[in-house]
């Protein structure tokens, strides 16, 4: 029995795989710590011939004895004594090796692909011609390639020029869990707390399998946070160093961007993330904003007017959010000090719209509208923001306002005039007539009162966003 929790779509790709009439190709690239390893070694737990995992910064002379090495361990097929040489010689004695073996479905599977490219060894280009030349002439090979640098993964192979191109048959963006997977793995390890809990452990260090799997049967939120996050060993204490230098060459400007972008409640326009970081506009900028956006540290949204330039950039990675805002330079913080302070609220706020926006399609299914052609955007002016707008083929726009609250979300005067304001703001600039509905997705609803009744149209509460699509 699969010991792997959530992936079903994911799974279900891999699986069609070893059903094809032709060799398959697949490259699958997410940040350290989602799972990709795990999800391979289960999947193809009865078909994999041949792993190799890739060593941190080995030099070539080091890649290929241990690729020798790992063949020498399982070939029934006694090898030459001296390894090989290079990238082209390694790849014929796979090949050798593959040709000893019985004609049914196999499962090559190379990890952490990036490690094993060292300057100047053309292992890209072997492993290209190996493709080319063995495996696609075969029906019976599925070749899994896997790496934490989205950068290389999707640079140099899934959009390679040369020998690797339209190769890739399968490419898979291994994401972290949602919370609908949160909470089916938290209970797999029996750690049994309710919705309003795995929220606040999510806001604390989003849905990395790794960092979940440590979390204790019997844990209270408290208990958690301060055993990860604030604890002298602590695993959360200094993983946000290790993170970028692992996974970008020349991290500073990743990381600058990341501290800038944390800063901000409502996200920053490009211009603003220039100012703020004193990183200089042009390539090596665009380069580290793409290479974190595929990594999924943050997230871009698209403004309502198409406008390029109002394009908004947001950190939605909630560990790193979390590091930068109570770990960092707080050594001696706990939950207790944390969850009194003003800080703590803010960020909670904050912390909540991002993880609403992680899953707009739940929301979208709440509201009844998977029959309808939807497109997610941001907008705002000079007199407002609203960080989420649902523009429908049904001539009608939802204004989604997500709050976080201990309880019921109460609107009072203030709040509603506010909320009057934006409407009438946003209504001002359409272009096109559109019914304009506004949206409360809250934790645990809006109280009923006569402001509520005024300008709330639906409202949506946690649970729509643990549903499964």
């Amino acid at each position: 029995m699969s010991k792997i929790i959530g992936r079903e779509k994911q799974i279900e790709l891999l699986k069609n795989a070893l059903n094809s009439e032709k060799s398959e190709l697949i490259a699958i690239y997410g940040r350290r710590r989602v799972g990709k390893t795990f999800l391979i070694r289960e999947t193809y737990a009865k078909e994999i011939i041949f792993e190799i995992s890739g060593i941190p910064d080995g030099s070539l002379n080091d890649q290929l004895i241990n690729f020798y090495n790992e063949i020498s361990k399982i070939s029934k097929k006694s090898f030459k004594k001296v390894p090989p040489t290079n990238w082209m010689e390694a790849f014929n004695m796979l090949g050798e090796y593959i040709d000893s073996l019985k004609s049914t479905k196999k499962v090559i599977f190379i990890d952490e692909f990036p490690w094993m490219y060292t300057h100047k060894s053309k292992f890209v280009q072997m492993f290209g011609h190996f493709w080319n030349s063995y495996c696609a002439k075969r029906n019976d090979l599925v070749v899994v390639i896997c790496g934490s640098s989205a950068s290389f993964m999707v640079n140099k192979v899934i959009n390679d020029r040369k020998g690797l191109h339209n190769r890739i048959s399968i490419p898979i963006r291994l994401l972290p869990f949602n919370l609908y997977e949160t909470e089916l793995f938290l209970k797999s390890k029996k750690v049994h707390l309710d919705r309003y809990a795995y929220l606040q452990l999510y806001m604390a260090i989003g849905g990395i399998p790794h960092y979940l799997d440590k979390i204790q049967q019997g844990d209270s939120v408290p208990i958690a946070i301060d055993r990860l996050c604030f604890q002298q060993d602590g695993i959360l204490v200094n993983e946000f160093n290790q993170i970028f230098v692992s996974l970008f060459e020349n991290s500073e400007n990743h990381t600058k961007i990341v501290e800038t972008l944390a800063t901000s409640q409502r996200g920053m326009v490009r211009e603003e993330l220039i100012k703020n970081s004193k990183i200089s506009s042009g390539g090596t900028l665009t380069k580290a904003i793409q290479e974190l956006i595929e990594s999924g540290f943050i997230s871009e949204y698209q403004p309502y007017s198409n406008k390029v330039k109002e394009t908004l950039f947001r950190l939605s990675d909630e560990y790193s959010l979390f590091y930068q805002k109570f770990i960092k330079n707080n050594s001696r913080t706990s939950w207790k000090t944390l969850f009194s302070s003003r800080s703590y609220v803010s960020w909670c706020g904050f912390a909540f719209e991002t993880i609403c926006l992680k899953h707009t399609n739940q929301i979208q299914k709440k509201l009844g509208l998977s029959g309808v052609d939807v497109q997610s955007s941001s907008w705002r002016n000079e007199n407002a923001q609203i960080d989420l707008l649902i523009d429908r083929s049904d001539r009608s726009i939802n204004i989604c306002e997500m709050k976080f609250s201990e309880s019921e979300f109460v609107i009072d005067k203030s709040y509603a005039d506010k909320i009057r304001n934006k409407k009438a703001e946003f209504i001002k600039g359409l272009s096109s007539r559109k019914n304009v509905f506004i949206t409360f997705v809250t934790t645990f609803g809006v109280k009923s009162n006569s402001h509520s009744s005024e300008v709330m149209d639906n409202q949506i509460t946690i649970d729509s966003l643990f549903e499964k699509l």
